[in-house]
């Protein structure tokens, strides 16, 4: 069988586990003191999540390169197919229904591993010169990053839109792009910043911003005080008044930072950010450690980026230094869809690691290792 083989795990990633299974663990056991009921389902997700870390973590990905662009444009589809087919929930129309099971997905979320793929497939078949990419490789793939982020902007989800427009242009900043292209980019965005607020964002989004630049939101002032409780070692369950008489909001999934800090101090939120930095610093050391092999260095670029996004917006989001929006914390806050994204992503790039001694796929990129 595969997984005997040994050459398998003397390549395996046993670094990126190790910094996540403690997450995964953390937050198991502050929903398991939230709410039973929650932690019974979340127990679901991780089995959800496992299933898709082993699928993706098995494929044949280097022989199946072809289909990349496939898959992109069928979750584009999807997009599309939200506009005509969407459910509608909270005022957003970001879901789709499967016929006769009445299962809803969210093509957003699938669109995130088709995406970090998609840029690492483009960056593979055209690699960067030694100045970086010019103006027509950088207009190819911004083509690629506004289809997806204008179709996930009109559902409206603005959040999950700049999470895939910034990563995108994350990836391509760590690959490499001329610095006169960055340059002439933020002047544009610093000119065309009143015109795409005063007509670009709806109204709920600009008191988002409003509310952000003058007075904290309720949401904001209860997470501040929860954090204010926690001190520097946290409290017990019956002494964390705000998780526990529910006045902090969505204390296990939006603002479940703020509920670590109530119950495991500051101390507790170290350990939480210090386990998120090693595991970002990991995925960027590995775009350094495989910078002959586009594909997989795009990708690990991408899932670097994706963490790195999601982790500062939420806890900045949390202490009030930024908007509030519904971004999770990556393998921590509660919920299935961004969990069993993660594991996709996360089971991708332990195929590509683990299956570099393929004597195909070396003969293929003519790397030794």
């Amino acid at each position: 069988m595969i997984l005997l083989d040994r050459r398998l795990w003397s390549h395996f990633d046993f670094i990126s586990p190790c910094l996540i299974i403690p997450i995964i663990v953390l937050s198991h056991m502050l929903i398991s003191d939230s709410s039973d009921f929650l932690a019974s389902k979340q127990l679901v997700y991780f089995g959800f999540g496992a299933v898709a870390f082993l699928a993706f973590f098995l494929l044949p990905l280097r022989r199946l390169e072809w289909l990349i662009p496939l898959f992109f444009w069928f979750c584009v589809a999807l997009l599309v197919g939200v506009e005509f087919f969407g459910v509608s929930k909270l005022g957003a129309k970001r879901w789709l229904e499967i016929p006769f099971v009445h299962f809803t997905i969210q093509p957003s979320e699938i669109m995130k591993p088709a995406f970090i793929m998609m840029i690492a497939y483009l960056i593979k078949k055209r690699p960067p010169g030694p100045d970086g990419y010019g103006v027509k490789s950088f207009v190819k793939f911004s083509f690629y990053i506004m289809v997806p982020f204008a179709l996930i902007l009109k559902e409206p989800d603005l959040g999950s839109a700049l999470i895939l427009l910034i990563s995108g242009y994350g990836i391509l900043f760590l690959v490499g792009v001329d610095k006169r292209i960055w340059i002439t980019l933020a002047a544009i965005i610093a000119i065309a910043a009143p015109v795409l607020y005063d007509y670009g964002l709806r109204d709920y989004q600009k008191k988002r911003i409003a509310d952000f630049l003058g007075e904290p939101s309720y949401q904001v002032r209860q997470s501040v005080i929860a954090i204010g409780n926690g001190g520097l070692w946290g409290k017990s369950e019956d002494e964390a008044t705000q998780s526990k008489f529910k006045f902090l909001p969505i204390s296990t999934s939006d603002f479940i930072f703020a509920y670590t800090i109530e119950r495991h101090g500051f101390v507790g939120a170290l350990v939480l950010l210090g386990l998120y930095g090693a595991l970002i610093a990991h995925f960027l050391s590995l775009v350094w450690r495989f910078r002959r092999d586009h594909f997989a260095s795009g990708v690990s670029a991408g899932i670097a980026m994706l963490i790195f996004i999601y982790v500062s917006v939420n806890v900045l989001m949390t202490i009030g230094f930024a908007p509030v929006v519904g971004v999770p914390l990556p393998f921590y806050s509660y919920g299935g869809s961004s969990f069993i994204t993660f594991m996709c992503l996360f089971g991708i790039m332990q195929n590509l690691i683990t299956f570099r001694y393929d004597p195909e796929y070396n003969k293929l990129l003519k790397i030794k290792f």
